[in-house]
């Protein structure tokens, strides 16, 4: 039955009335499953959900929530991944609530932020499992909030009202930044954004013709994975198969096996992903496995490396796996998550481009085997939404070819930010300087990058663009070559940034050391000098510091991604003094 492709829906305003139209036109169809890994060796133990099942659970919960609070009240979600979040989260906007999805205490780094969004969010009621209670309780200590255990609301909670159509301009949920120093921000991202991203990630992929497994362990409250794991298979009536990161993290192999086991995958990934697979996954685990039935393998939220591509498919392709199930793609919370996207079945772009050319804003072509040059990953084309690049200082528009802040505008851009006018105004509201060159109210990203052959490139950060004698570096190219240089650095666990010098701003790489080599077994000169030198011949820049210190020592956002703007701002403070200094 799983296996008919389903019909498809009409258009609706809400999540919730999604999960009621399947729950009444096919209602034993799995929705949701949870794939739990509960020792190491496990093969995982599968709790499914069907939609009528999902819809009974959602109307329970909606109830038990809408006794507790006045409709517009947050509703903070510190479940644990699996079924249990799902239900609390579209519980929360079936009763009128906001949701704001966020995780259980205990996630390592994370618990000063944790505290600072539940300040920032102030929910009325804050649920959570029964496994999670008592620490989620002792969390809330002194807080004005009600807690609730989702799984010890009874079936009998529900009532047969169906879910009202919302005013699609009302804030559904509250997405959170992954953020490092400043105050926590609220993305409003509103029943009619997370409608609208959900059908373009959709229509992207193509999942709005073909039926697929949605398949992830993206952890669900971050962008990606909520709407790729809910809210585009809740708008399609997909099944989507859920698994925990840290099971992904202890054993990769485990997402594989799901990939191989359920038709036309598709699932999300950020760049680290697909290279911890290649360099872990050994040959007896890929023995017997076919992945010749993915359909899509998406990768986002962070740069793309177009090397992390070929290596991927390098390692998997005697299990079956196609090079041109890659699909490189850029999002942000403020857009709900998706933007651009590189669709699946063509083969993924890659541009190499003039190191020194890109230095002053221009992208021109180089030679792809010069050392020199830049490579970077075409992102696609805007998924039913306008993209221009805009110079950031005069907000003139660019043409293809000049590098420039990613401005986007479309029904997913968020509405801005909770309770923050100032900054929602300077993100949410900028106009182009001839306003006929795309009309109306643009959000601006943040992001560095231009347009080529129709393609989406994103070359950095603006807030981490490192400026040396009036040349850009973009820091994440720099980390590249440093972690390329040594065996001893360790991958993607490093941050170069700028800090104030007497003649101008010096550049700082702060690096782990691998896992596997103790610092005592690594000659800490000689590696500081050859990423020094590395550094120097690819970028023309000197290092003023490289600082090697211990795994685990680089902060990390909330989603997983180094925080260079955190990582500097200890630097500064002599965090790094106990560390070892180049």
């Amino acid at each position: 039955m799983d296996s008919r492709r389903p019909p498809l829906a009409p258009a609706f305003r809400s999540l919730p009335e999604y999960v009621r139209h399947w729950a009444e036109t096919t209602p034993d169809r799995r929705a949701f499953t949870f794939v739990d890994h509960p020792a190491p060796q496990s093969r995982g133990v599968h709790r499914t959900l069907t939609w009528r099942r999902l819809d009974l659970r959602m109307r329970a919960v909606a109830a038990r929530l809408a006794a507790e609070a006045e409709p517009g009240a947050r509703v903070a979600v510190l479940c644990p991944q699996g079924t249990e979040y799902v239900t609390a989260f579209l519980g929360a906007l079936a009763a009128g609530l906001v949701a704001v999805p966020l995780y259980p205490p205990g996630l390592p780094g994370q618990g000063d932020r944790l505290s600072a969004v539940l300040t920032d969010a102030c929910p009325a009621v804050v649920v959570t499992t029964r496994r999670a209670l008592a620490e989620v309780t002792r969390l809330c200590e002194g807080r004005a909030v009600k807690v609730i255990a989702v799984d010890e609301v009874p079936d009998a909670a529900a009532d047969d009202r169906p879910p009202s159509a919302p005013d699609d301009t009302a804030v559904a949920y509250l997405q959170y930044t992954s953020g490092s120093t400043r105050t926590p921000a609220g993305v409003e991202i509103t029943h009619a954004n997370v409608v609208a991203n959900a059908r373009q990630a959709l229509a992207a992929y193509g999942a709005d013709a073909h039926a697929v497994t949605c398949v992830g362990w993206l952890p669900l409250y971050h962008d990606m994975g909520l709407v790729l794991s809910v809210a585009a298979p809740v708008v399609r009536g997909l099944l989507s198969v859920l698994m925990d990161p840290v099971a992904f993290l202890h054993e990769p192999v485990r997402w594989l096996r799901l990939l191989a086991a359920h038709p036309r995958a598709l699932s999300a990934a950020p760049n680290f992903a697909y290279d911890y697979c290649a360099s872990t996954v050994t040959d007896a685990q890929k023995a017997g496995m076919r992945l010749d039935g993915v359909f899509a393998l998406i990768n986002g939220s962070e740069p793309v490396r177009p090397g992390t591509a070929d290596r991927f498919h390098a390692a998997f392709a005697a299990q079956g796996l196609l090079p041109t199930t890659h699909c490189p793609s850029y999002g942000l919370a403020e857009a709900t998550v998706f933007v651009s996207a590189a669709r699946p079945g063509v083969p993924p772009r890659g541009f190499a481009l003039d190191r020194d050319a890109l230095a002053t804003g221009k992208a021109l072509p180089a030679r792809p085997d010069d050392p020199r040059a830049v490579l970077l990953a075409g992102c696609g084309a805007p998924a039913g939404q306008r993209v221009r690049i805009a110079d950031p200082v005069s907000r003139v528009a660019l043409a293809e070819g000049e590098v420039g802040e990613i401005w986007v505008q479309g029904p997913n851009v968020g509405r801005g930010y909770r309770n923050q006018d100032r900054q929602t105004r300077r993100v949410f509201g900028a106009v182009l300087a001839d306003v006929t060159a795309g009309p109306g109210a643009w959000l601006r990203t943040g992001d560095l990058g231009t347009v080529l052959d129709g393609q989406l490139l994103v070359t950095g950060r603006l807030k981490d663009l490192i400026v040396v004698d009036g040349r850009n570096h973009y820091p994440q190219d720099v980390e590249a070559t440093a972690q390329d240089a040594h065996p001893a650095v360790r991958r993607d666990r490093l941050a170069a940034f700028g800090v104030p010098g007497g003649s101008g701003e010096r550049v700082v790489v702060v690096a782990e050391h691998a896992r596997a080599v103790p610092l005592a077994d690594i000659d800490v000169p000689a590696l500081v000098t050859t990423v020094r030198a590395a550094v120097s011949a690819r970028h023309g820049l000197r290092l003023s510091d490289v600082v090697v210190v211990p795994p685990g020592t680089v902060p990390r956002t909330s989603s997983g991604k180094v925080s260079r703007a955190l990582t500097r701002e200890r630097y500064l403070a002599g965090a790094y003094a106990v560390g070892v200094v180049g």
